[in-house]
C-alpha cells in the first residue's frame, strides 16, 4: 500500500558513479535532494541491497549525475543488479571530475562529493555528503521517473 500511494510522487533521477582501483562503478539513485546550502549537503538514499554502494562508500568521494530527459537508458542500465562481468559503462561516455570521478556525458547536472555520514533507514541508507564541485548544462530538461515509467522524454 504503501508503495502503490508513495509512486505518486514523481522524482528526477540520478546515476552515482566513483573511479575504483578496476575502472568506473555506479548505480541510478531515485532519492536524491539538496540537504543545506551552508554547509553545501546533498543525500541520496541507496537501497541496503545495493552490490555497488559499499565499493562506492569504501572510495569515499563519488559524483552524483542528474539525468536528462533522454537518458532513461542510461536509467535503466545502471539500475541492474552488478552481475559479474556486467559492465554498465559499456558504451557510455563520460569525463572525469576534478575529483577523479566519473560526469556521465550529456547529464542536466553533476554534483562531486565526498561522503560525510551515512545513518539507518529502514531498507535504505541515508547517506550525506560534502559538496566538492558541480555545474549544471542550461537548457536540458530533467528526465523524470512517475508511477514506474518516466515522463517527457525526448527520443535519443
Amino acid at each position: 500500500m504503501m508503495k502503490d500511494v508513495l509512486r505518486n510522487f514523481g522524482t528526477g533521477v540520478t546515476v552515482i558513479t566513483a573511479m575504483s582501483p578496476d575502472g568506473p562503478i555506479g548505480f541510478t539513485c531515485q532519492a536524491f535532494a539538496s540537504l543545506s546550502l551552508d554547509p553545501p549537503l546533498v543525500s541520496f538514499c541507496p537501497a541496503r541491497t545495493s552490490t555497488t554502494w559499499p565499493r562506492i562508500r569504501e572510495i569515499g568521494q563519488f559524483t552524483i549525475n542528474i539525468l536528462a530527459d533522454d537518458h532513461s537508458w542510461l536509467s535503466d542500465t545502471f539500475a541492474q543488479a552488478g552481475a559479474a562481468g556486467t559492465d554498465k559503462f559499456d558504451g557510455v561516455g563520460y569525463t572525469l571530475s576534478s575529483g577523479g570521478s566519473p560526469v556521465l556525458e550529456g547529464v542536466l547536472a553533476w554534483v562531486d562529493c565526498r561522503l560525510r555520514a551515512e545513518h539507518d533507514g529502514g531498507d535504505h541508507t541515508i547517506v550525506v555528503a560534502d559538496v566538492l564541485d558541480l555545474d549544471a548544462t542550461p537548457d536540458v530538461m530533467p528526465l523524470f521517473y512517475f508511477r514506474g515509467d518516466y515522463l517527457g522524454q525526448r527520443q535519443a
